[in-house]
């Protein structure tokens, strides 16, 4: 079978402990090369067997035997190196948040497509069968009419580490970093739009981004949301759909890899209650799909517009708690 080449840019913690790692599993993609402008470099190659090391992004951006770019910069990078990497003729694979506003979004789609490459934002959670399963049985009728969809991200984060997240000019953010997950799975499990966001957050009075943040919307099928997300609480990752009938919880929603990619779908009715189980792969699942789309010329499931769309509500999130108030989306 042929394979895709990939290309790192970073030796970020997320790259070295799971995405080259998950490459390295699937059955379309061979990591070719990692770059970062740090020595270390050469030993973080070293360590994960990959073939080149490059002191430079732009270095390995040259490389004619690189067919896919993987950015997970810190978050005020992405859009430059989408860019960059476009340009050079790279499909690009880049970790969420792609970008930091949808007009950024527009333009990095833009400049992809226009360099005939292949973008995707690296949601790897909903490449686990669990979720299309949850589709399913909502689509079934099971549990009635969809009427609230819930959903919450958080883990404790140290106030005191100097950790990207907590910094503003980097693009930190809770909303940013894990909130994303919360408001990306409400929009394709309930396949609808918010019309209306209103968010409160906390924010912290030395990094200034939002650590805390409780949302709810008002989706335009007439489906009401909630979510929270939390750099102050300890890890969870659940949502949960409630129908007229019955409801359907994921408490491994966006992170099973952590059970050994065991997702959990707990269906509760009145005086029933059912627990599938599903095992899956997510990062190696969202390799091989980019990948297979790079190789046979289709574009991923996951398009560059339900991206844009998902910065456009998270964008009116931030507005929600800049100004106190209800920001329409229609």
């Amino acid at each position: 079978m042929k394979k895709t080449r990939w290309g790192i840019i970073s030796t970020a913690q997320i790259a070295k402990k799971q995405l080259i790692p998950a490459v390295q599993r699937s059955k379309n993609a061979v990591v070719a090369a990692i770059a970062s402008r740090s020595d270390k470099v050469i030993g973080v190659a070293d360590e994960l067997n990959i073939p080149k090391a490059y002191k430079s992004y732009e270095d390995l951006l040259k490389d004619p035997d690189i067919d896919v770019v993987y950015i997970p910069l810190p978050n005020h990078l992405h859009k430059e190196w989408i860019v960059k990497a476009a340009e050079a003729g790279k499909h690009v694979l880049c970790e969420k948040p792609a970008t930091l506003t949808a007009e950024e979004a527009k333009e990095a789609a833009a400049v992809c497509e226009k360099n005939n490459v292949k973008f995707m934002e690296a949601f790897m959670y909903q490449f686990h069968p669990q979720h299309q399963r949850v589709r399913d049985i909502i689509a079934s009728g099971e549990i009635g009419d969809v009427k609230l969809m819930r959903a919450n991200f958080s883990f404790y984060l140290d106030p005191a580490s100097q950790n990207i997240r907590l910094n503003s000019d980097m693009g930190g953010g809770s909303i940013y970093d894990i909130g994303c997950y919360c408001i990306h799975s409400i929009r394709n499990i309930i396949q609808a739009e918010p019309a209306e966001v209103r968010v409160d957050a906390e924010i912290d009075p030395v990094h200034r981004v939002d650590t805390t943040a409780v949302g709810y919307m008002e989706l335009d099928n007439g489906v009401k949301a909630v979510f929270d997300c939390s750099f102050n609480a300890s890890f969870s990752n659940v949502y949960e759909v409630v129908g007229t009938k019955g409801s359907i919880r994921v408490p491994r929603a966006y992170r099973p890899d952590r059970q050994g990619g065991e997702g959990l779908i707990i269906v509760e009715k009145e005086n029933e209650k059912r627990i599938e189980s599903i095992v899956a792969d997510q990062y190696a699942l969202q390799v091989e799909h980019f990948s297979d789309a790079v190789l046979h010329g289709k574009n991923p499931s996951y398009t560059s517009e339900n991206m844009i769309q998902n910065m456009t509500v998270i964008e009116a999130c931030y507005e929600s708690i800049k100004h106190g108030k209800k920001i329409s989306l229609k």
